[in-house]
Parts: C-alpha cells; sequence; structure tokens
C-alpha cells in the first residue's frame, strides 16, 4: 500500500424514534489521507473540515487485526471510538456544542486487506448518554492513490 490514499467512508444510520425505525440518506465522504503501518497496525490519517465552523478535526483511524477498530478524533471534535465485535464502547464525545456520552456495541465487523486495498465494514447499535438512537452500518475503504 502506498503512503498517500484515497479514503472513502461511507455510513447508513436507521433511526429509532419511540419504537419506530426509520432510514436516513445514506453519507459518503471521500478525502486523501495519508496510510502507514506500524507494529502490526494499520494507520489513516485525515483532516475533515466541518461547514460553517473554523478550524479542522484530525482523524485517525486505527485497524488491529480483524477485530478492533478505533476512530480518534483531536480538534474542534474530540472523541476515542472503539469497535471491537460483540462488546460495547462507551467515549466521551466532544463537540463545539457540548458533551455527549456515546456508546458503540459493535455486532459484525469485517476486514479485508489485499495489495492496495483494505476494506472495513461495521455494523454497530448506537446510543447516546445511554439512550439507543440508531442501528448503523459503515463502511471504509482505503485505496492505493495511484495519480501520485
Amino acid at each position: 500500500m502506498t503512503k498517500d490514499v484515497i479514503l472513502t467512508i461511507s455510513g447508513l444510520h436507521y433511526e429509532t424514534f419511540a419504537g419506530q425505525e426509520e432510514e436516513n440518506e445514506p453519507i459518503e465522504v471521500i478525502t486523501p489521507a495519508v496510510y502507514y503501518f506500524k507494529n502490526g497496525k494499520h494507520y489513516i490519517i485525515y483532516d475533515e473540515v466541518v461547514e460553517g465552523m473554523p478550524g479542522t478535526i484530525r482523524n485517525k483511524i486505527r485497524v488491529t487485526g480483524e477485530d478492533l477498530l478505533e476512530i480518534m478524533k483531536s480538534g474542534i471534535s474530540n472523541t476515542h471510538m472503539v469497535f471491537e465485535k460483540d462488546k460495547i464502547h462507551m467515549t466521551q464525545y466532544e463537540t463545539p456544542y457540548g458533551e455527549l456520552m456515546v456508546g458503540a456495541f459493535t455486532r459484525d465487523m469485517q476486514v479485508s486487506e489485499e495489495e492496495n486495498m483494505i476494506d472495513i465494514r461495521v455494523s454497530y447499535m448506537l446510543d447516546i448518554n445511554g439512550e439507543k438512537v440508531a442501528d448503523c452500518n459503515i463502511t471504509i475503504q482505503i485505496r492505493a492513490n495511484e495519480r501520485q
């Protein structure tokens, strides 16, 4: 895998309100990122610009084997989310609007690696401040940037 990569993150949330599930529009972000492999772990780093807010969010994704995904955000938002199959991880999520206690129960996670691509699929339940808010699916694709 090259150092310069193209990162695609797509997500779909099924929100739960009063026992009713509602499917939201899928969200997709495609951005250049930096990739490196160190001590058996994959790292992907990219900056995120938030519309209408000064500053950026530095994102670091760390993949350990096939069963642990971490997403760390720093800047105008701060958090360290952990996704591990069949486990729930709680974290403080700091935003410009206040702090939230966020929990992610990972139902399924699949990681596939090829020479110039890593594909990660995660299915999880999201709760905020102890209340279930959505069932979520996220796909992360890391591909070598062929146009260097």
